[in-house]
């Protein structure tokens, strides 16, 4: 029995995200450095039909913050939803998402920056989970550049 509300049934397609994901990534785009990092992810719900999500990275060498992003899941029916992701860096993503089993390939309608942000054009986020394991990839035409892998990660269920 659960201490929770129980999942709203517009939930059911996206029910394979609902826990707290934990694991490693990497990432390179042009003009950094690639990088390593540890990442703790959560997809939770109150009982209405959205999920939460919340995200944060650290560096894998020195343990130090790198990134972190909020947002909300919503299915809309015939297999897509609608994510809406925030960013302390000043990036509001908007994207359209296909549920394909216990897939999700969200593709940016909007991407937003408030003046100081750094110029995000697009991003796509690729997500499929096969039993405890959730692996990622994220694409992003940033800074000038083309849509390119920019992250990938692997990620286990605690």
């Amino acid at each position: 029995m659960s201490d929770g509300p129980s999942l709203h049934p517009m939930l059911e397609p996206l029910e394979f995200l609902v826990g707290t994901w934990k694991g490693k990534g990497a990432g390179s785009y042009p003009n950094i450095e690639d990088f390593e990092y540890l990442e703790v992810a959560t997809f939770s719900h109150v009982g209405k039909p959205f999920l939460s999500y919340v995200q944060r990275t650290r560096d894998a060498a020195t343990g130090l913050p790198l990134h972190a992003e909020t947002g909300y899941l919503r299915p809309v029916g015939d297999g897509r939803a609608e994510f809406v992701i925030a960013q302390p860096s000043g990036i509001v993503e908007m994207l359209d998402v296909e549920i394909s089993g216990a897939t999700i390939r969200a593709m940016s309608s909007t991407v937003l920056q408030t003046p100081t942000a750094k110029q995000v054009d697009a991003v796509e986020r690729h997500v499929a989970v096969i039993r405890n394991d959730m692996r990622y990839e994220v694409n992003m035409a940033a800074m000038g550049q083309a849509l390119r892998p920019h992250l990938e990660a692997v990620l286990s269920r605690d």
